[in-house]
């Protein structure tokens, strides 16, 4: 019966009953609260993640830059004293030198972006 009434009035049975609405904002309020909080600091533990995982990458760049910047340095060159006659050798040795000459003109770029992002992404006090 008294959701019968409840439908004619528009009003919800507590109101009917006599509870305190105010009551029950308060507990949803909390309970946004909560959830938000959760929300947040599942949103912080992902940010924290994908600091953590490009800090990372960048240090692997900068590892694998300075291994093959080793590597080419105590190649010197080979490619030099090759016969190009042959057409093979005479496409890798173009390839081998182009790949040396671009990579000698932008590994100190790739380093210095690199530092710049590890530095930046590390993990603050």
């Amino acid at each position: 019966m008294l959701v019968l009434i409840s439908e004619v009035l528009e009003t919800p049975v507590s109101t009917l009953l006599g509870e305190n609405i105010s009551e029950s904002k308060v507990d949803d309020l909390k309970a946004i609260s909560e959830k938000l909080e959760i929300i947040n600091l599942q949103l912080l533990q992902r940010k924290n993640t994908r600091r953590k995982m490009i800090h990372w990458i960048l240090i692997s760049l900068c590892a694998i830059t300075i291994i093959i910047f080793i590597s080419l340095f105590l190649v010197k060159s080979p490619y030099f004293n090759w016969d190009y006659n042959d057409p093979e050798n005479a496409v890798f040795g173009v390839a081998f030198h182009s790949f040396e000459w671009l990579f000698i003109r932008i590994a100190p770029i790739i380093l210095i972006v690199s530092i710049v992002g590890i530095v930046l992404t590390r993990k603050k006090a």
